[in-house]
């Protein structure tokens, strides 16, 4: 088997565990349902995968580091403050439209992860929170922003991470007016007067 095609039915294979466990929960999702669901018999699932805990880590790794990718590309490029947060806030919400299911599945069953995998994910959502962090900052030390309290990112993040339940990115709004709608309520709020 090439390498191609075993990258290939491995991401297919993750793609549908994170539909499963999106709908079904992590706990509620059997081996046998994956394998019948992915159309392989176990023995051929357990060389894709190893285990079922391995596809929950990367279902929920994959798109925090994603996000931690997009968000020190922007933090590096020299943007002002608001793009750079308008920037942030637009590829959380695309990200989160094009893969709700994962996103649904991080939210709900990361905390289903043991050890070390557990706290890879942990970590890597911390230095997300970070970055956000980092952005308020630059826009406080450049005079355009007035101090916030450090949970405001927390606030916000759950404000753009919670779209995942109910936003239907083929509705009447799309992601980025979403974006610019909520980051417009939050600048209001805490631009530099």
């Amino acid at each position: 088997m090439s390498t191609t095609s075993y990258a290939g039915n491995r991401e297919r294979i993750v793609g549908i565990a994170a539909e499963l466990f999106a709908r079904n929960g992590y706990h509620g999702t059997g081996v046998a349902e994956l394998s019948k669901a992915a159309g392989l018999g176990r023995g051929a699932l357990y060389h894709y995968i190893g285990s079922k805990e391995t596809l929950l880590y990367e279902i929920s790794k994959t798109q925090v580091d994603r996000m931690n990718a997009h968000a020190e590309t922007l933090l590096g490029s020299g943007l002002e403050t608001e793009d750079l947060l308008r920037g942030m806030a637009k590829g959380l919400l695309r990200n989160i439209a094009e893969h709700r299911s994962e996103w649904a599945v991080f939210f709900r069953e990361y905390t289903a992860l043991t050890g070390e995998n557990r706290d890879r994910v942990v970590a890597a959502r911390e230095r997300y929170e970070g970055y956000w962090r980092q952005a308020l900052d630059r826009g406080v030390a450049d005079g355009v922003l007035r101090p916030v309290p450090r949970l405001l990112v927390k606030g916000i993040l759950g404000m753009l991470n919670y779209t995942y339940l109910w936003f239907e990115p083929d509705g009447e709004v799309g992601t980025d007016e979403l974006a610019d709608a909520f980051l417009d309520a939050l600048l209001d709020g805490i631009r530099q007067g």
